[in-house]
């Protein structure tokens, strides 16, 4: 079986897709919401990075970072952040009878899938593609009609700091950027 293998450039931006196990509606919950804020804010004081933009749907999140100049290890980031999460609300949240020899093997629960997808991104072509399809990604989602109305989304960041206007995105425009959910 070949072994996957990940983008591995310190001080690289990387795009990430993290979705919940069998697409559980969970994320937007308050208790799972201040789980992930407080489990990045820990991780971020002990392994740096800036996080240029994020999106968090009820079953998964979107999300650039930049990582910084002597790092590449974002999978850590990642295992640390998940992990944490799961401590904080998987008492609450865990499905014993979707446990199974695979699950149980490496230690997981039933709040995360197992992989993430990421992405690095190439240039700031790609990079302002990735963000107008983080962005827009509520609206494809069907949650909202305008992407002002997402309240789980750096959006709000962008507009104020005038780099998308309020009613951006408000005729569908293409926001592909090559993969799917």
């Amino acid at each position: 079986m070949p072994r996957y293998r990940r983008a591995n450039t310190s001080g690289a931006t990387y795009f990430f897709t993290v979705v919940t196990y069998r697409r559980r509606e969970l994320l937007c919950n308050d208790h799972v919401r201040t789980a992930l804020r407080e489990a990045i804010t820990k991780i971020r004081r002990q392994h740096p990075f800036v996080i240029d933009a994020w999106v968090l749907l009820s079953d998964h999140v979107h999300t650039i970072w930049t990582l910084p100049l002597d790092d590449a290890c974002f999978s850590l980031r990642w295992q640390q952040i998940k992990r944490s999460v799961t401590l904080a609300c998987g008492e609450q949240l865990h499905k014993t009878e979707w446990m199974n020899d695979s699950k149980t093997k490496h230690r997981e629960s039933t709040l995360w899938q197992r992989r993430y997808w990421e992405h690095q991104i190439r240039n700031e072509a790609d990079f302002e593609r990735h963000m107008d399809y983080l962005h827009y990604n509520p609206v494809k989602h069907g949650l909202v009609e305008q992407v002002k109305d997402w309240p789980y989304s750096s959006f709000h960041r962008y507009v104020e700091a005038g780099v998308y206007g309020k009613n951006w995105a408000m005729e569908s425009p293409k926001v592909e950027v090559g993969f799917g959910e």
